[in-house]
C-alpha cells in the first residue's frame, strides 16, 4: 500500500543540515523503511495530529455550553450510579 501513495508523486529535494538528515535516516532504517516512505508517512501522521486537535477544541467547546451535559443525560439515560456500578463489576 505504502507504494501506491508514493507513486505519482514529482521528486522534491529539500535541504536539510546533515544532523537532520542522519537522523531521519536512523528512525526510517529502524522502521524498515526509506527515507521517502517514513517522511510520507510522518506528514500524515503530523495531519491526524493536528484534525484530533481541532476535533478536541472543539469538543470541549461544545460540552462547556450550559445544558449540553443535562440534555446528554436525558438523551442517552446518563451515567450509571456509582452502586449500581459497583454491583456490576
Amino acid at each position: 500500500m505504502q507504494r501506491r501513495i508514493l507513486e505519482g508523486m514529482a521528486d522534491t529535494t529539500m535541504k536539510v543540515d546533515s544532523e537532520t538528515r542522519d537522523r531521519f535516516a536512523a528512525v526510517a532504517a529502524a522502521q524498515g523503511k526509506s527515507v521517502r516512505a517514513y517522511l510520507a508517512e510522518l506528514a500524515v501522521e503530523e495531519e491526524n495530529q493536528l484534525a484530533l486537535g481541532r476535533a478536541t477544541a472543539a469538543f470541549r467547546e461544545a460540552v462547556s455550553k450550559p445544558g449540553i451535559a443535562e440534555a446528554f443525560d436525558a438523551a442517552f439515560g446518563g451515567l450509571p450510579s456509582s452502586a449500581s456500578t459497583r454491583r456490576a463489576a
